[in-house]
């Protein structure tokens, strides 16, 4: 009889889960759900707040802004330019030779194709973070009639690329689309 429990024990054990192997899984799948417990908090606290989601884009309506003016908004508490040229200044900005500017880009590389007008930067002057005048009526637009920055001195043309003055680079353009002829979304 005791060879026939123990050749009963092992065929048991060839064939089925012994009990030490059970004891691990279940201890190994409750270390598993506890973990999860664990790090599903801690990963979904990480996850933007819906203030910071709403902030995370704007919605601009365009169509108001005559030829030549130029409007402020806000992006990410940031002051956003939106100026619609005139075909002058168009003209005055494809006539400048690229490659004789600190940082080179034509005026196409910074508008959408459709909509070369439109010319939508960050009013944050890439020196030491000034804001530069020039988008409100009135205000000194610098020797090259784009946007001055008053701190420092530095001066950008039409298509907001810097011309003179200390700034190392062309106003920033942010990520934007046309939701229709009239409403850009910047971010």
């Amino acid at each position: 009889m005791a060879t026939e429990t123990a050749a009963t024990t092992e065929t048991f054990a060839e064939d089925g889960v012994r009990r030490r192997d059970w004891i691990h899984i279940a201890a190994l799948g409750t270390a598993g759900v506890g973990a999860a417990s664990v790090l599903f908090p801690l990963i979904s606290q990480m996850s933007p707040s819906a203030d910071v989601l709403a902030a995370s884009s704007t919605e601009v309506d365009v169509s108001a802004i005559a030829a030549g003016q130029a409007i402020k908004a806000s992006f990410r508490k940031q002051p956003l330019f939106i100026r619609r040229l005139t075909p002058d200044e168009i003209k005055q900005a494809n006539e400048v030779d690229p490659s004789t500017l600190r940082d080179p880009q034509t005026l196409a590389e910074r508008t959408k194709e459709g909509h070369e007008d439109l010319l939508v930067t960050m009013g944050v002057c890439t020196h030491l973070g000034c804001v530069p005048l020039g988008a409100a009526e009135g205000e000194n637009r610098g020797d090259f009639g784009g946007y001055f920055c008053p701190c420092h001195g530095s001066h950008y043309d039409t298509a907001a690329r810097i011309r003179k003055g200390p700034a190392p680079k062309n106003l920033h353009v942010p990520d934007y689309e046309f939701k229709s002829d009239a409403v850009i979304r910047v971010g």
